[in-house]
């Protein structure tokens, strides 16, 4: 029964590339198209923080109930001839080991500053920030997906996890 999930997981990794996706090492800048002109964006995963805490926790002793939050860093450059209005955490996705997938969330944690709910780059412009994951505690992050537009564009980068160490 492991062997059939893994081999599903392993089709749903490869599965990006033969669709049109743009794979990337980790760590790697990925340029991606939105679906209206000029829109283009540099897109780098620069760091996961696997796991993190929310910043300001209401409960210390347990701060994502039965679940972990893992959060990714990333950084936005704008490459294209328009400006990128979007919402950074809802266009990005954690696929885990088992083939699940986890949208981003807005949440702020102790790892670093969230992107704000909304994210506008003049074309030469970057921005940096966190988009948070929960994920089930047994889960095992395998990859990270981004694209524009709300995440809705043909245009995917996806990363593999874990990065590697500097």
């Amino acid at each position: 029964m492991r062997r059939g999930r893994r081999l599903l997981v392993a089709l749903a990794l490869l599965a990006p590339a033969l669709l049109g996706f743009a794979p990337g090492d980790s760590g790697e800048t990925i340029s991606l198209a939105g679906n209206l002109p000029g829109e283009r964006l540099d897109v780098t995963l620069t760091q996961v923080v696997d796991p993190t805490a929310p910043a300001s926790p209401t409960n210390p002793d347990d701060p994502a109930g039965p679940d972990r939050l893992v959060a990714t860093r990333f950084r936005l450059e704008n490459t294209g001839t328009a400006v990128y209005q979007d919402s950074p955490s809802p266009a990005t996705h954690l696929l885990d080991a088992d083939g699940q997938r986890f949208t981003g969330l807005d949440l702020p944690t102790a790892a670093g500053p969230a992107f704000p709910g909304t994210v506008t780059l003049d074309p030469g412009a970057a921005a940096e920030g966190f988009v948070t994951f929960r994920l089930p505690a047994d889960a095992e992050p395998a990859a990270v997906q981004f694209a524009l537009n709300g995440g809705l564009a043909d245009d995917v980068g996806q990363w593999s996890l874990p990065l590697p160490l500097p």
